[in-house]
């Protein structure tokens, strides 16, 4: 599985950032007219690629840009009239660069580096599953009133999930969208809290709703299920629960069904608009936009990768979608100067490239509004993978750290949650942390139902527990090496920004 999870955000002092709040059409207009055809040779002597065309939204640039979109070799996948955001697929090797000269485009590019086949997350590591036979033993020393396996559940204590799920467990009328790579809704601790009616299948860069369409293509594509069930398991005497498990999940699936489970820019444009369309108060996301770990602003293509889902999650934002997003596993300071990416592009031959991460973008948790979620272990502290940076990392949430050991029965410092065929399993991850915050985030919006999604954010970071810069220098992994520097104070600062988030205090 490609990435669930390694990241970063666009930070507002960059000038090209405020023009994105500022505004859907964040880039300069071409002024040229629309190129004549391209022959029908050229159109079609490269590999098929898919691409993003931003445009203004006014309804005859949008039919004029479609017919360019076909004169230059290219057919329309999708079209996203009312944020100007345009999927296509065309073999022309030009396409791109022809569809930026159209009058009325605003971006252009290709949004992968390979041709189309028949996206990343962020865990860390593989998943272990946990054996049946482990499970009855653990369900044994269950409490009265406890579900099964929630003696393994560490981090529903340490948020205080547990007590509020007595006063509170989140209403039927809030539902969290996963973004992901699909949610197995049979499970029987994720079946009584799905929505079918609210998910769909994006892949293809148009929203499939075929019943059962947003289900994972195999066990191997555990990541969404896993997600889902931190999220808002019931609390049926089953298995495991959830932080909420009184609110609604949905699933959109946006993953490519391959190995790799690439997550491409135009399948989640889909699921950020599919979400805002149909009701989803709030969307977790656990990954980053593939193939580029970072878009810098200075290609093209990352260029209109940037756009086009920046205008996707702002157009769900307005609609009353607060979207939650992972900080990423690299253990990097999104705020310095300078980070190496090593991993980009992801779906063909990666090169090592220095970025600058004010300047170069990680998609989506870096956009604007978008609440940003760095991991903690058992103990608090910042897990050993978690990346982290002053101004960029808004809260924290357990994520697991396998250094971090918790006294429960399997003494696993990682995330216990659901898995396909009726399984549970432990991950650890900003993939684990983002749904703990997405479902603190839904206890709000329980509590507070007419929050918009800035209120929402502004109580996430109220209600949370700051435990403040470490005094000791921080060595996550033991090996008497410094691993990282936090920046700030006990009120905010980069390895929690304003602190781990806490589920009771959201209820009461």
């Amino acid at each position: 599985m490609a990435h669930l999870r390694s990241r970063r955000r666009l930070a507002l002092a960059v000038p090209v950032v405020l023009s994105l709040t500022a505004s859907l059409g964040f880039l300069p207009t071409a002024a040229s007219a629309a190129p004549l055809a391209p022959t029908a040779a050229r159109a079609a002597d490269g590999p098929a690629l898919a691409y993003v065309v931003n445009t203004r939204t006014d309804h005859h640039t949008i039919e004029s840009v479609q017919q360019a979109i076909t004169r230059n070799g290219g057919t329309v996948v999708a079209s996203y009239d009312r944020i100007g955001v345009i999927v296509a697929h065309s073999a022309n090797p030009d396409f791109g660069t022809q569809m930026r000269a159209v009058r009325g485009v605003q971006s252009a590019g290709a949004t992968r580096t390979a041709p189309l086949s028949a996206a990343g997350t962020t865990d860390e590591g593989a998943v272990q599953v946990l054996s049946k036979a482990e499970a009855a033993k653990i369900a044994k020393g269950a409490a009265a009133g406890e579900e099964p396996l929630e003696a393994d559940q560490w981090d529903l204590r340490a948020i205080g999930a547990d007590k509020a799920a007595g006063i509170n467990p989140g209403s039927r009328d809030v539902t969290v969208g996963v973004i992901d790579t699909g949610v197995d809704d049979t499970h029987p601790d994720i079946a009584p809290n799905f929505s079918a009616s609210q998910s769909a299948n994006c892949v293809s860069g148009k929203a499939d709703t075929t019943y059962g369409a947003w289900r994972p293509v195999d066990a191997d594509h555990y990541h969404g299920t896993h997600v889902a069930g931190e999220i808002a398991a019931a609390r049926n005497g089953i298995g495991v629960a959830g932080v909420a498990p009184g609110v609604k999940v949905a699933s959109i699936t946006v993953a490519q069904p391959d190995a790799k489970s690439l997550f491409y820019p135009e399948s989640v444009v889909c699921a950020f608009v599919f979400a805002a369309d149909h009701g989803i108060e709030i969307t977790n996301n656990s990954y980053y936009v593939d193939p580029w770990l970072y878009n810098c602003m200075d290609d093209p293509d990352q260029r209109a990768i940037v756009d086009a889902v920046n205008r996707a999650q702002l157009y769900a934002q307005r609609k009353g979608t607060l979207n939650v997003a992972s900080a990423g596993n690299s253990d990097d300071d999104l705020d310095a100067d300078a980070i190496v990416d090593a991993s980009s592009p992801d779906d063909s031959t990666a090169t090592n490239r220095t970025v600058d991460p004010h300047e170069c973008f990680d998609v989506p948790t870096q956009l604007p509004g978008v609440v940003t979620v760095s991991a903690v272990g058992v103990k608090g502290a910042k897990s050993y993978y978690s990346s982290y940076g002053q101004g960029v990392v808004d809260v924290a949430g357990p994520g697991g750290d396998k250094y971090q050991i918790p006294d429960t029965p399997s003494k696993n410092g990682r995330i216990l949650s659901t898995l396909p065929n009726d399984q549970y399993g432990f991950l650890q991850g900003t993939s684990m942390a983002s749904p703990h915050v997405a479902a603190v985030a839904a206890l709000l919006k329980s509590a507070h139902p007419y929050a918009n999604p800035a209120q929402l954010q502004a109580l996430l970071k109220a209600e949370a527990d700051n435990p403040g810069c470490p005094s000791d220098p921080y060595d996550g992994n033991g090996d008497g090496v410094v691993d990282a520097t936090c920046v700030g104070g006990k009120r905010v600062n980069g390895f929690y920004g304003f602190g781990v988030v806490n589920a009771l205090r959201a209820v009461q």
